[in-house]
């Protein structure tokens, strides 16, 4: 694994019944630090049948990109069987159908986010990064949360247009949580070694959210006393 990605990865099911742009979805996949295709099924059954086997196996999908419109299935009704064997994980619907009844239905059975085809790398990465923030969200929370922190980590997975005026790779939604995250400790500094561990990012990719937070006067940066060799900066929420 390069230093450029995040440690945690996420294993997506891809669910098109058009093989051509199931793989281009893989492929898509593929390109996001982090994230990873296990399988690609062609049909609901089929997908039904790979979440079983890797549930039964003890390795989980974490994500499934669903496409709505499949030959034996639509794909609300595999999402609901999904939800009624007791699967957890996140999906993102995909369909080209911009009926907002079907829209409604997916939110209704735990469809997290929506890509409306056609649509470009950029728009997809940034769902895919949503969903990176939101499960590191909750992940730092514990096994309790507050109002704020549920809030926070809900707030991942809107797709807002602050991206746009951030330094080019950064992620609005990523770049919140880490602010939260060192808010959240506002007497602690993290280095971007400890931070990247705690929020399931690479050091290097940490640290390129908390120099901006620190170029932005979000954060307070300085040198760590007592380390050997090069070096090691560490950030700290600034209050004033």
């Amino acid at each position: 694994m390069s230093h450029t990605e995040p440690t945690a990865e996420f294993l997506v099911l891809v669910v098109d019944d058009e093989p051509e742009t199931a793989r281009a979805h893989a492929t898509y996949v593929d390109r996001v630090p982090g994230f990873r295709t296990g399988a690609i099924a062609a049909n609901g059954h089929g997908a039904l049948q790979l979440l079983a086997e890797a549930h039964a196996a003890g390795t989980p999908y974490d994500l499934v990109l669903l496409d709505m419109t499949l030959p034996d299935l639509h794909g609300i009704d595999v999402a609901r069987r999904m939800r009624g064997r007791g699967y957890t994980l996140d999906i993102i619907a995909i369909t080209a159908v911009r009926d907002l009844a079907v829209v409604r239905s997916a939110v209704a059975t735990g469809i997290t986010q929506y890509l409306i085809k056609p649509f470009s790398f950029a728009v997809f990465a940034e769902k895919l990064e949503n969903h990176r923030a939101f499960i590191a969200t909750m992940r730092s929370t514990g096994s309790s949360t507050s109002q704020a922190s549920i809030d926070t980590a809900f707030s991942a997975l809107r797709t807002t247009s602050a991206s746009v005026s951030l330094p080019k790779g950064l992620i609005s939604q990523t770049l919140e949580q880490v602010r939260t995250h060192l808010a959240a400790s506002p007497a602690r500094a993290f280095s971007a070694t400890e931070l990247g561990e705690e929020l399931g990012l690479s050091r290097v990719t940490a640290r390129r959210y908390l120099e901006h937070l620190a170029m932005s006067n979000s954060a307070v940066k300085q040198p760590r006393h007592g380390t050997r060799g090069r070096p090691e900066f560490e950030y700290r929420h600034n209050s004033s």
